[in-house]
């Protein structure tokens, strides 16, 4: 078996699970968002359930219009924490000591190894760089899965991504996962496993491997995963409010394809309007293209490895004349750590508006709206029509390292390798 089919097996009390199977697996975590948390909240007491299955397990995060912006933001919020009061659980976050849920979670230790997680959100997936099973689900199969702690998958098969090599200067995750969807299409992995396995692997931060398990929903993948190595152990074990246990896969396990990526011959990459997939390299482009907006921040690359990267650039710098540029630090952690190593000065300094975590502009929420015909540089995950506010608005995604670099000249750049 895979990585994948291993803990799903694991979770269902089988000794052997076949791509396609249909199952019911237990479940370790179940996240709920504002947005999504308040459907699956209506679904529950509809049914008459009178309690949570285990309280512990269950996870809320007020994160996507928080701060609340409008009054049915406020509505929505306060349904959810009487609900959390209500059933008390206890991992719940709301302003103040949340975060982006998908940096908070494997930030707060509660994702490990092994699990299998379900949240009510596309980017769940993001916990399979710890080596878990996570993937998103709609907000009734959330409301069920807190009555019950189970939920049911179809075994997914799965594409072995073989990396080797290492990242060259001004080059990550972001530039890895973009490559692979740019390489295989929107819907190249529909409802398979991508599993990360070669020796390239040791060679890509935690950081890193969050945010490419992350977008793995973006080519169609079921959840994307990463092999517990060093690297893993060396996040968890000081952050882990449970036990874990790491799963293998098999030497002979089936894959449908197998990719070699060379880390080292990888490129600065942009996607550009309005698919992931429409990716160029940064070098390849003939022209200057001007940007309105620079956002550093989102699920994605929002994290303390993220926002070094882009104060390393921006120091001593201005944002360039007309571009406005916001920095969202993913979880009050983060906020705090980037507060202490003076990379919130840097941004004020040069010019950038620095926000309290949120979703926010991720999904045209809030913090950063795009009028008509307005062009964005972010290090998000979508880039569909009209993702970051009006649809004749258009979002470029990149790394921190680009979208710094071009929130300084004004257009999409990258920074040279020696700076």
């Amino acid at each position: 078996m895979t990585l994948t089919q291993k803990i799903l097996a694991h979770h269902a009390g089988l000794d052997e699970l076949r791509p396609g199977q249909l199952i019911e697996a237990g479940l370790d975590l179940m996240l709920g968002n504002d947005i999504t948390a308040p459907v699956a909240i209506r679904e529950f007491e509809k049914a008459g359930i009178a309690a949570l299955h285990d309280p512990d397990k269950a996870v809320l995060v007020l994160d996507h219009f928080t701060p609340n912006k409008d009054i049915q933001s406020a509505e929505q919020c306060s349904q959810i924490r009487a609900f959390a009061k209500k059933h008390g659980v206890k991992h719940f976050f709301d302003v103040g000591r949340m975060g982006v849920e998908h940096a908070l979670l494997p930030e707060q230790g509660l994702v490990v190894p092994g699990d299998c997680v379900i949240g009510a959100d596309s980017h769940t997936c993001t916990y399979g760089a710890l080596g878990a099973f996570s993937t998103g689900v709609g907000s009734t199969d959330l409301a069920a899965a807190l009555a019950t702690g189970r939920a049911w998958f179809k075994a997914p098969a799965a594409i072995r991504i073989v990396l080797t090599g290492a990242f060259r200067p001004h080059v990550s995750g972001k530039d890895l996962i973009l490559h692979l969807i740019g390489r295989i299409g929107v819907d190249g992995a529909l409802y398979k496993s991508l599993e990360f396995t070669g020796p390239g692997v040791a060679n890509v931060t935690m950081d890193s491997r969050l945010t490419v398990a992350n977008m793995a929903v973006e080519c169609g993948a079921k959840n994307g995963i990463f092999p517990v190595d060093g690297v893993t152990l060396a996040y968890v074990e000081h952050r882990a409010q449970r036990p874990w246990k790491i799963f293998e896969a098999d030497s002979g396990a089936p894959y449908d394809e197998t990719i070699a990526i060379d880390l080292s011959a990888l490129r600065p990459t942009v996607a550009f309007p309005h698919l992931p997939s429409n990716t160029r390299t940064v070098d390849s482009l003939e022209e200057k293209i001007p940007i309105d907006q620079v956002i550093i921040g989102s699920c994605t690359n929002g994290r303390l490895e993220d926002l070094r990267v882009a104060a390393a650039i921006l120091k001593g710098r201005k944002i360039a004349g007309g571009l406005r540029c916001i920095v969202i630090p993913a979880t009050q952690q983060i906020w705090l750590d980037a507060l202490r190593e003076g990379l919130l000065e840097i941004f004020a300094q040069s010019g950038a508006a620095v926000s309290t975590p949120t979703c926010g502009p991720c999904l045209g929420g809030h913090m950063g709206i795009l009028a008509a015909g307005e062009r964005a540089v972010a290090t998000t995950n979508r880039n569909f029509v009209g993702r970051m506010g009006h649809p004749a608005s258009e979002v470029c995604l990149a790394s921190p390292a680009v979208a710094a670099e071009t929130a300084a000249r004004g257009y999409i750049a990258q920074p040279e390798e020696n700076v």
